[in-house]
C-alpha cells in the first residue's frame, strides 16, 4: 500500500500513447480510490537480440556468469582458453568499463541449457564476443561446470538512479 498522493484515476490507456500522462483519465488528484487499490504492472522487459549478451550470478549486473542469446536461446560459454582478453570484449559489449577478471571453473554459478561458446579466443578489439574466433555455435566439449565467468571494473549501479528511497526515516534510507 502506498502512503503518498493518489494522482491518477480512471486511466484508458489504448496502448499506443508514448507515456501514461497522454492516456485519458480523471483530472490529477481527484479519484474516489483508497491506498490498496493502487494499479501494478509486470513488464516482460525488452526482448533480447541474436548475440546479445548478460553477466548472470554474479554479484551486480558486472560481474557474473557469461551468457549469450543466440537462436531464440540464451546459453553459456566455455572456459576453455577464456581470458581476460575475452572478458573485455564482454565487458565492453555490456557497457561495465574494462574487465579485471576472466574467472572460469563456474566461479558465479553453472547455467543451464545449452553451451553455445567454447575456445573463444578474442583479442580484445572485437566488437561483440560473436566476433571472436570460435568453435561453431554450440560446439563444444563442455560441462556447466566450465562455465565462463567476467568481472567488471563498473558496478553497474548507475543503472539505479532513477530509484527512491520512500517511507524511510531520511532521504538515504528507505
Amino acid at each position: 500500500r502506498g502512503t503518498d498522493p493518489t494522482w491518477l484515476s480512471g486511466v484508458t490507456c489504448a496502448g499506443h500513447e508514448a507515456s501514461l500522462r497522454d492516456c485519458p483519465a480523471r483530472t490529477w488528484g481527484e479519484h474516489t480510490c483508497s491506498h490498496g487499490q493502487e494499479a501494478g504492472v509486470i513488464c516482460t522487459g525488452e526482448q533480447p537480440e541474436e548475440g546479445q549478451v548478460r553477466l548472470a550470478g554474479g554479484p551486480h549486473r558486472c560481474a557474473g556468469r557469461v551468457e549469450v542469446f543466440h537462436a531464440g536461446r540464451w546459453g553459456t560459454v566455455c572456459d576453455d582458453s577464456w581470458d581476460v582478453a575475452d572478458a573485455q570484449v564482454t565487458c565492453r559489449q555490456v557497457r561495465c568499463g574494462p574487465a579485471l577478471w576472466a574467472p572460469g571453473a563456474a566461479q558465479f554459478g553453472r547455467g543451464s541449457g545449452v553451451i553455445w561458446l567454447d575456445e573463444t579466443n578474442c583479442t580484445g578489439a572485437e566488437p561483440h564476443l560473436g566476433a571472436c574466433p570460435a568453435r561453431t555455435w554450440g560446439r563444444n566439449d563442455c560441462y556447466h561446470g566450465e562455465d565462463a565467468g567476467a568481472v567488471c571494473a563498473g558496478s553497474g549501479l548507475a543503472d539505479l538512479a532513477h530509484l527512491r528511497l520512500a517511507e524511510g526515516p531520511h532521504r538515504c534510507a528507505g
